[in-house]
């Protein structure tokens, strides 16, 4: 027990936390955008994975990290749009439209890989993101170190969540795109287009998946390799349910996650860790978000029109 109260009061241990938790931040707040606006995407897993190489190699070949960035979001967007038209105006199965979109992105980040690198066996590394001391905060006993001495990405991804629940929240826009997914014909009531603002929340959505990805080629690592996505895309997706479609419970979720991922690294090292097999550990973190998302998702109400298609003129 003493073991466990020290790496909880360790500055290492949160950093640590933050930082894994910062490619699930932009991740869920894509996937929260998709299923306000009532559609759910199943393609998040291999968006981030487009997002992690298109990223990477634009940076490998010669572009700023920051265009990096863009072009992993850029590339998400596009299989956004992909998943948009098919489930939006098509009324496909947004079951079968997203893992086919996990699959076509995956697939083709990979193929593009070998492609580009036909020769290699040990992936090609680029210099990342930095850590970015903030003055004065950093000085934080405890909070400082861990908060406000990460890589501007990490910044860009609270950012990110705060200007996601404002626009929801505080704008017309959110409100529309909330509307879309609890009352559709309330919105085409008003003069609005249902398909457009979907489609554009799948998008944008997608877009900042593919951002969550690329944090990890750019901002954790320094390089592409398969299975690094490693399932967070799907972890992301209960972390939506798990903040009852809200952003700053989603925030914490993730915040929740990426704690206790870091703490069974550390368990490991630890005499714990010499009586028990390391993969009671790897699976530790995910049993414990399987307990919180059974116990918050009780009381979460889910968005009414989540899933289901909408044609123009339907009531």
């Amino acid at each position: 027990m003493s073991s466990v109260i020290d790496i909880l009061l360790s500055v290492t241990f949160w950093a640590a936390a933050v930082r894994i938790a910062s490619p699930l931040i932009f991740a869920t707040m894509g996937e929260l955008i998709c299923e306000r606006a009532g559609v759910l995407n199943l393609g998040i897993e291999g968006i981030m994975v487009i997002g992690a190489f298109s990223g990477w190699m634009a940076v490998y070949l010669g572009a700023p990290l920051w265009l990096g960035v863009a072009t992993a979001m850029a590339a998400g967007m596009l299989f956004g749009l992909l998943h948009g038209i098919l489930t939006v105006p098509f009324g496909l199965s947004q079951h079968v439209v997203g893992i086919g979109v996990t699959l076509l992105a995956t697939a083709t980040s990979y193929y593009a890989y070998r492609v580009a690198l036909p020769e290699v066996t040990t992936p090609p590394k680029i210099e990342p993101f930095q850590p970015l001391e903030i003055p004065f905060l950093s000085d934080i006993p405890l909070v400082g170190q861990a908060f406000f001495n990460q890589t501007p990405m990490t910044y860009l991804a609270f950012v990110v969540a705060a200007l996601t629940a404002f626009v929801l929240f505080r704008t017309p826009l959110g409100l529309a795109v909330r509307a879309a997914g609890e009352n559709p014909a309330a919105v085409e009531a008003q003069g609005l287009s249902v398909t457009a603002l979907r489609i554009g929340a799948v998008t944008v959505g997608s877009g900042l998946m593919a951002v969550g990805g690329a944090f990890l080629t750019l901002s954790a690592f320094s390089s592409f390799f398969f299975e690094m996505v490693n399932g967070r895309g799907w972890i992301c997706i209960a972390l939506v349910v798990f903040g009852a479609w809200r952003p700053g419970k989603a925030v914490l979720g993730a915040l929740l996650f990426a704690a206790f991922d870091a703490l069974q690294v550390r368990l490991q090292q630890t005499p714990i860790g010499a009586h028990l097999p390391y993969q009671v550990f790897l699976m530790a973190p995910y049993l414990l978000s399987i307990l919180a998302l059974v116990l918050m998702s009780r009381r979460s109400e889910v968005p009414a029109a989540l899933m289901t298609p909408y044609n123009k003129g339907e009531r």
